[in-house]
């Protein structure tokens, strides 16, 4: 019995943690983040990284404008100048994100370039400056995403004085990808890659700090198992390139969070009749919009199924010759099909 309320304490835990979709260029835009908000309700998804120069010298709304149903959702600034990320980010808060994270963690050359991302972490009390003045301006959570470190940064001495002195803020949490950023030497991809992970180094962390901030872990987590795991002793977990590559990992986390399971058959169903409804008002509301703006977001429906190729090629030919939306469902449920014979077969 003592065990048995142990386990469920346990579960009971995860209700609380949090588990979010991390910010990737080119790939978190609105119509992917409005496809993964129906995979679950819970987990917070995030923009791609935004210039804050680009919020306040370009065009906000093209930028920043999403649909109420993605709640909720938080921005991702880039920038170093105080003064500018302040004022990008009372542009955000004024959209209505539920939250407003700071990059210190991209390892892009031409981020590098601009003076933000990952090469900030060699300049700490710049990094606090810039989160002063961005709390100042919002009423919602500040947050930074960084590394363990970057080049030749001690990954104990130099991360632990990066954090504290960020943490002389009112800062709300803190996203770590468990892996140093090599800024010369390596391209962005070999940084996704080639430094080893190191969880252990985030767990000591958030050890020391003892729950004075949030802790959440990002970096190569690609698995339920390792996403269990690590909530073990993290606050959270910060999901990237998986939750893209095969959506209905997503529909896994959430039942991490809330303790259910759903028909997938069923769910990818009722998705895409949602998705239908949205490229119908999208069109409508949009005269750029372009039906393969939401649909190359879906090519992993069916990731790692049989059929799933098939899926991808017909999902890109609906999209490239214009047809209507409705071909969607009917090519989902034409896999539904297949899937449901097969698994019959096998049985």
């Amino acid at each position: 019995m003592l065990e048995s309320n142990k386990n469920k304490k346990h579960m009971d835990d995860f209700s609380r943690k949090e588990i979010s979709i991390a910010p990737m260029m080119k790939w978190t835009d609105r119509h992917c983040r409005f496809f993964h908000r129906q995979f679950s309700k819970k987990i917070l998804l995030y923009t791609e990284m935004i210039p804050a120069n680009a919020i306040i010298f370009g065009n906000p709304e093209k930028l920043l404008k999403f649909n109420f149903e993605q709640h909720p959702v938080a921005v991702q600034l880039g920038g170093s100048d105080p003064s500018v990320l302040a004022k990008a980010s009372k542009i955000c808060g004024d959209y209505g994100y539920d939250e407003i994270n700071l990059n210190v963690g991209c390892p892009s050359p031409k981020v590098k370039k601009g003076r933000f991302g990952a090469c900030l972490m060699a300049e700490p009390k710049l990094v606090k400056e810039c989160i002063d003045k961005m709390i100042n301006e919002v009423s919602v959570p500040v947050s930074v995403k960084c590394r363990i470190g970057i080049d030749e940064m001690d990954e104990i001495l130099g991360l632990d004085y990066f954090i504290d002195t960020i943490l002389e803020s009112k800062i709300s949490k803190i996203i770590i990808h468990a892996r140093k950023a090599y800024l010369d030497g390596l391209n962005p991809k070999q940084n996704r890659d080639v430094p080893p992970l190191n969880y252990k180094r985030v767990k000591l962390l958030k050890n020391r700090l003892k729950g004075k901030v949030k802790i959440i872990v990002n970096g190569g987590i690609d698995n339920i198992h390792k996403s269990r795991k690590l909530l073990g002793w993290a606050d959270g977990i910060m999901v990237g390139r998986e939750a893209y590559k095969s959506p209905l990992f997503i529909n896994s986390l959430n039942n991490i969070l809330l303790k259910s399971e759903k028909d997938l058959s069923i769910l990818r169903v009722n998705i895409i009749n949602k998705i239908i409804k949205y490229i119908n008002d999208s069109y409508r509301n949009d005269v750029n919009f372009k039906m393969h703006h939401i649909t190359r977001h879906m090519l992993g429906l069916y990731y790692g199924l049989p059929g799933g190729k098939v899926f991808r090629n017909k999902l890109n030919q609906i999209a490239s010759t214009h047809k209507n939306p409705k071909e969607i469902l009917y090519l989902v449920e034409e896999m539904e099909e297949y899937i449901k014979q097969r698994n019959s077969m096998v049985a």
